[in-house]
């Protein structure tokens, strides 16, 4: 296994990292809440705690800490260190933004699409993560692949169409940089984008959408108490009549065409709503039931 410049690598991580992360932030529709340069109040305060001090208000963080914090919490815990320029860079700008968990999903799952990882996409960086990055021919394309994770995930938010347009700035330049760092070259400046510093979390996933509606319009599962069956039973009572009046007759008929169209229609709808909710999963990173 190639062995870095380890202490070079975060450095220099830290630092495009901190551009894109600004400063103090703490917009409503942020889950991180109040946040200075990339470090929530909370992620802050559990710091303090840890070290035997008192809570204090994060915009009062020094540049020590920041980077102390950010080595221990997003960096050391990832095995940052076991990954090739470039790669690592780009799964610790997901660890600050996502999670760490998160952001090793993402990686996993670019592995995963090289055929190298056959482990489980469970966000933890293990020996068989780090031996699947090592075994990579080309990081470039790497980079690139967990890109497309990441970019899957932010769509897959709620929050996306408040911050969407700063998260994917920052995420091509994280790219761009990975793929220089990757190959050798120095990379292009980057700068801070607005919005692109707003915590991207699991817990603002979009909602899947209901297969209820369908199975309902099916007559499935839910009981006579559907407008479906409801249906069925005008129909079945008016049947017996139809053959002595034209009018009950076409009434029939109609409720059998409705009664038709809603069947077809959830099931259409069905069938859209789950291709939907897999689709959900998969960029989220949540195990989709075969």
């Amino acid at each position: 296994m190639p062995v870095y410049d380890t202490a070079s690598e975060f450095s220099r991580s830290l630092a495009k990292v901190l551009v894109h992360e600004g400063g103090y932030s703490n917009h409503p529709a942020d889950p991180g809440g109040a946040t200075m340069k990339g470090v929530t109040q909370r992620v802050f305060t559990e710091w303090l705690a840890a070290d035997g001090k008192p809570s204090r208000d994060v915009q009062t963080i020094t540049n020590a800490e920041v980077a102390a914090i950010y080595r221990k919490r997003y960096w050391d815990i990832a095995k940052l260190d076991k990954l090739a320029p470039g790669v690592s860079y780009v799964v610790f700008d997901g660890n600050v933004n996502s999670g760490v968990s998160q952001s090793i999903k993402w990686l996993q799952r670019a592995l995963q699409g090289l055929g190298l990882y056959q482990g489980a996409i469970d966000g933890i960086i293990g020996q068989g993560t780090i031996l699947a990055a090592a075994g990579v021919n080309d990081n470039d394309m790497l980079v690139a692949r967990i890109i497309e994770r990441r970019e899957a995930f932010l769509r897959a938010l709620k929050t996306f169409k408040t911050f969407g347009k700063g998260w994917i700035s920052r995420i091509r330049d994280v790219k761009a940089v990975g793929q220089a760092w990757a190959t050798g070259s120095v990379g292009p400046e980057i700068s801070y984008k607005v919005g692109g510093e707003a915590k991207a979390f699991l817990s603002s996933a979009k909602p899947a959408p209901a297969l209820a509606v369908a199975d309902a319009s099916t007559g499935g599962g839910i009981g006579s108490g559907t407008l479906a069956a409801t249906l069925q039973q005008v129909q079945d009572q008016l049947s017996p009549l139809s053959y002595s009046s034209e009018l009950i007759g076409k009434v029939v008929a109609g409720l059998i065409v409705v009664s038709a169209g809603l069947t077809i229609g959830g099931l259409a709808y069905r069938w859209y709503a789950k291709r939907k909710k897999d689709r959900l999963k998969d960029a989220l990173d949540i195990p989709v039931a075969s």
